[in-house]
């Protein structure tokens, strides 16, 4: 079960309305505020009336009306077009990480997640850093872990593969699939060019499997569901390639098959043993309404 965020869920005072007045008018005699944060509170939907967020200032107000008024110091909880909190602790957050952003720094003034969480950090007051933990490809979408201090970091990191007990991607490729299911597995190693390539032996580089399942298919394309047995560098787009059908949108190892404009590439199932308390964490994202409208 998938716990609210303490840290960006919003808590509200509660008022009752005794005589008919316009919002902004109720406000200012009743929350003893001055009336520059009374209009940045309604402008940042931090008003509600009868449940409903209202920003309008001359809402008309009935006696028997319920307010409720954000106690948020700030009124500016966490958004961000690529980034989404999905469960936050004191030692690590879970995040969905959207196409187009890295997952940290690499080179002057890049957009990245890190940069983002950071600064989500300091407007919430918190005394932490992200840490980076594993890493999506700028143009893969999807689940996410990053530790807020350097001992949580460690703890993930050192034991990577006992903690985390079940990771897939869901991805559209390249033509249509022979096999409902199977497992694919070699060698991966980078060239001088850092692209990944593979062996069917020993080429000193590290050994990748991959395990495969069908979830829908046309003439065209295939939506397919992949499931790590490790964790290498490009592992799922190298075995696609490898099978005959690329991640469509690949400009790396594809075959030019863009349908959707993007990698066709989605981290939507994250499944760990917290590394402080133990608890068994579970998340899942929707797989892309883009990815499931090529097969309607």
């Amino acid at each position: 079960m998938i716990r609210k965020n303490p840290y960006t869920e919003e808590k509200y005072k509660h008022y009752k309305v005794t005589a008919p007045a316009p919002l902004l008018e109720w406000l200012l005699a009743n929350l003893n505020e001055s009336k520059s944060k009374v209009k940045a509170t309604l402008q940042n939907r931090g008003i509600k009336v009868n449940g409903k967020c209202v920003t309008q200032f001359d809402h008309p107000l009935k006696a028997g009306d319920k307010i409720s008024v954000s106690k948020s110091k700030k009124n500016d909880l966490f958004r961000s077009r690529y980034v989404k909190i999905v469960y936050e602790d004191k030692y690590l957050l879970v995040i969905e990480k959207n196409v187009g952003i890295l997952s940290m720094a690499a080179g002057h003034s890049s957009l990245n997640v890190k940069t983002v969480l950071d600064d989500y950090f300091r407007k919430t007051k918190q005394k932490c850093s992200a840490h980076v933990v594993h890493r999506l490809d700028r143009d893969t979408s999807g689940l996410m872990i990053y530790a807020k201090d350097m001992q949580t970091e460690q703890l993930l990191e050192h034991d990577w593969h006992n903690i985390v007990y079940d990771r897939r991607y869901v991805a559209v490729v390249s033509g249509e699939m022979e096999h409902d299911e199977g497992t694919i597995a070699n060698w991966l190693k980078d060239n001088k060019s850092y692209v990944t390539y593979s062996s069917p032996v020993d080429n000193g580089g590290k050994y990748a499997v991959t395990h495969f399942h069908v979830l829908d298919r046309t003439v065209a394309h295939s939506l397919v569901e992949y499931q790590l047995e490790t964790g290498r560098k490009n592992q799922i787009r190298v075995h696609s390639a490898d099978m005959g059908h690329p991640v469509c949108g690949d400009v790396k190892y594809g075959n030019g098959d863009d349908p959707l404009h993007r990698l066709c590439l989605h981290a939507y199932v994250l499944c760990f043993y917290h590394p402080v308390t133990h608890q068994r964490m579970e998340f899942e994202t929707s797989v892309p309404a883009t990815f499931r409208h090529l097969f309607k």
